[in-house]
């Protein structure tokens, strides 16, 4: 499965009727909800997603302006508030901390419309939807494989269409190389090859203009129009710096994929580096999504990712195996107290964690054959 996402391009009467639907649809939400909520209070009764879609008929009759929301559209809200809540019980069963239970949407948290299965369609560079019309497009690439659903998404003004495709996969022809990659903060990716994948601080260079903004925004009347012009200034920076990262990702991802069979790299628990006192430069480097798109991207071109145990990846010497924390002399150098072995700290990490992957590569090409 592959998403492409286009910008969309609709009139204002098009762009009133996508605003209208959202509004109906979160309305719809919020009352499921609410029965749901109301229905367990007062008679300890369960009430699932199947049950509330049957009463979708009877909404209609009773509400005319639903009959403007495709009937699939409307299905999806409730789908979507079932899934909400089988994720709350399942947090609950595993005893996390934060269960999360269901809440309702507040105008502005409801901005996304899915057509699961039918009611849309695409030709060339226009896409049509069900209910709404042909909406153009900004085809910044061509579609592939065959349509399974669409999703219509507002972002900060902006509308968007991602469509979901079943496509074949398009394997890339062995190269006979395999790299181990250390992730980082000063360097965003140094690999076992010794090379230096410079980290952009996307975030960090737009902090300036961030601060101003912002500050203009905290000085602004809450509800007024001024406040609402400055929020989306705020919010359009901050987009832009989330479209650069994923770029970035992107072409770093790409690059890895195309030049190696297999990439390895530390399986790293990123939300709870997040908390630390490295929090801004960890969410600005972005880890979680590259690793993501790195797996992505080599599921379609038949190559291998493999996360390894990161413990001591910084303090065992790639030459002789010796573990001790006084071999991590500074930041960038590694001296090794037993043989006298000296490289870049980051290198000899990622030369670590190549060779954890090997052993496991073998593994898994060994059961891929038993299964073939």
């Amino acid at each position: 499965m592959k998403a492409f996402r286009y910008r969309m391009r609709p009139t204002k009467a098009q762009e009133a009727a996508l605003t209208e639907q959202l509004r109906l649809c979160r309305q719809l939400y919020n009352c499921a909800l609410e029965e749901r909520i109301g229905a367990y209070k007062k008679e300890k009764k369960t009430v699932s997603g199947y049950d509330q879609m049957k009463d979708l008929p009877e909404i209609k009759s009773a509400l005319p302006e639903y009959k403007g929301v495709y009937s699939q559209v409307l299905q999806d809200v409730l789908k979507r508030l079932d899934k909400t809540y089988q994720n709350f019980f399942r947090r609950v069963k595993q005893g996390a901390k934060k269960v999360g239970f269901p809440r309702f949407k507040g105008a502005g948290w409801y901005d996304s419309l899915t057509y699961p299965q039918l009611g849309f369609s695409m030709l060339g560079d226009v896409a049509y939807f069900s209910k709404i019309g042909n909406i153009r497009l900004r085809l910044s690439r061509p579609l592939e494989g065959k349509l399974k659903t669409a999703t219509i998404t507002r972002d900060c003004g902006e509308w968007y269409v991602s469509y979901v495709c079943e496509v074949e996969p398009q394997p890339l022809p062995k190269t006979g190389s395999s790299v181990g990659v250390d992730v980082g903060t000063t360097w965003f990716a140094i690999t076992s090859d010794g090379e230096f994948v410079e980290n952009p601080r996307h975030f960090k260079t737009a902090m300036k203009k961030l601060r101003v903004v912002q500050r203009s925004l905290s000085r602004k009347k809450r509800g007024s129009k001024q406040r609402r012009k400055v929020k989306a200034q705020v919010a359009k920076l901050h987009r832009k710096v989330s479209r650069q990262r994923l770029d970035f990702h992107h072409k770093t991802a790409i690059k890895l994929i195309r030049e190696n069979d297999l990439i390895a790299h530390e399986d790293l628990n990123v939300s709870g580096m997040g908390k630390s006192n490295l929090a801004r430069s960890i969410h600005d480097v972005g880890w979680s999504q590259f690793f993501s798109l790195l797996s992505q991207k080599a599921a379609s071109a038949a190559r291998t990712v493999i996360r390894v145990d990161p413990r001591y990846t910084s303090q065992a010497c790639h030459q002789c195996g010796h573990t001790c924390k006084a071999n991590r002399v500074s930041q960038s150098r590694f001296v090794c107290v037993n043989c006298g072995h000296q490289d870049n700290a980051d290198v000899n990490a990622a030369r670590n964690i190549l060779a954890r992957a090997e052993p496991l590569s073998a593994n898994v090409a060994a059961v891929s054959a038993s299964v073939a």
